[in-house]
């Protein structure tokens, strides 16, 4: 983790899908700061009674209800300084069947989000958003981009407004709730072969502590309207496997192409060139501000604002390329590979 200082000891926070990989980290990093009370958003009751069971610390309250739903958000933002937006639908493929269910929960449960935030009185609210959000090509991907665009809309429109909305994109969080990792430990512990879908497909690798330390450095130094994307290497599909196996004492794993579904990149992108043009380097992070002009726009052509960007994007295939060596450094510090690779000697 960063050494950021966020103003959290004493606070209440409210984590929206606050049962999922993200909001578990969030809220035990949370808890170890010194919050007064970390309230969990979520519609899935077993999920809240797992969370209640492992945690067992009074600090926590839970609020069932759904992002659809303006009227069931209102009281978990009761008396709350922080939020954070973690409530999604994230999968790709099932959003490309049912595309209208990712803009009822990614685009019109997050301007519930926010309204009901505003309204209460929230000091900030981070959205968290996916690289699948530029130059997006699949419906998940469109609704997050909209959601992204929401919450830039609210900050544009509302600038009197005491509330800072901000945005959070990074790329696939290493072990998360239905990410890659897991489906390969699965497939080599029952003694199937490796599917991948394209082996020169890339991804950024990112692990859960990485963006709850993107989040907080949003927290900390956002403006209203700002994006944060962290810096973070990649790997090809094939070398990830292969890292993965070789933790789990397997040198030449059994290897099946299963073909690209519905709705994947081959590469993802976490910053659009245009986005590069006005974004300042943070050191472990880019800042993109928000566009802050009016519809007037003959004010800014007169003025000759006209820049266009001859600059690359920022994506899974120019960033800094792990190898099978580099990747296993990496996955080596999730405590899940850590507990496999111990189980092993």
């Amino acid at each position: 983790m960063t050494s950021e200082v966020l103003p959290v000891e004493g606070a209440t926070v409210t984590i929206t899908g606050g049962t999922g990989s993200f909001g578990s980290t969030m809220a035990h990093h949370l808890l170890d700061r010194g919050v007064r009370q970390v309230n969990i958003f979520s519609r899935d009751e077993a999920k809240q009674d797992d969370m209640r069971r492992r945690f067992n610390d009074e600090r926590l309250r839970f609020f069932l209800g759904d992002v659809r739903d303006f009227d069931s958000i209102r009281p978990a933002m009761r008396d709350v300084d922080f939020v954070f937006h973690a409530a999604a639908l994230k999968q790709v493929p099932s959003c490309e069947f049912f595309p209208q269910q990712a803009v009822l929960t990614n685009v019109t449960g997050s301007d519930n989000v926010i309204k009901a935030a505003a309204r209460a009185g929230v000091r900030s609210l981070v959205c968290l958003s996916t690289d699948k959000a530029v130059y997006p090509v699949n419906a998940m991907g469109m609704s997050k981009a909209l959601m992204e665009k929401t919450a830039q809309a609210f900050a544009r429109n509302f600038p009197e407004s005491q509330m800072t909305v901000s945005v959070t994109r990074y790329g696939n969080v290493m072990y998360s709730r239905g990410s890659v990792i897991p489906l390969f430990v699965r497939q080599l512990e029952t003694g199937q072969p490796l599917t991948l879908t394209e082996p020169t497909m890339t991804r950024f690798l990112m692990s859960l502590e990485d963006s709850v330390d993107l989040v907080l450095h949003a927290f900390t130094h956002a403006e209203p309207g700002d994006l944060f994307v962290k810096k973070a290497p990649a790997s090809t599909i094939e070398v990830l496997a292969r890292a993965v196996a070789s933790v789990l004492g397997e040198e030449e794993p059994d290897v099946r192409v299963i073909g690209v579904r519905h709705g994947e990149k081959l590469h993802e992108t976490l910053l659009s060139r245009e986005e590069i043009v006005t974004a300042s380097d943070e050191s472990d992070y880019f800042r993109v501000p928000l566009d802050a002009r009016s519809l007037q726009y003959e004010l800014f052509f007169s003025e000759g604002e006209s820049t266009i960007s001859r600059n690359e994007d920022y994506t899974s295939e120019n960033t800094r390329r792990l190898d099978v060596e580099g990747t296993k450094e990496l996955i080596l510090k999730l405590p899940e590979m850590q507990r496999l690779a111990g189980a092993l000697r």
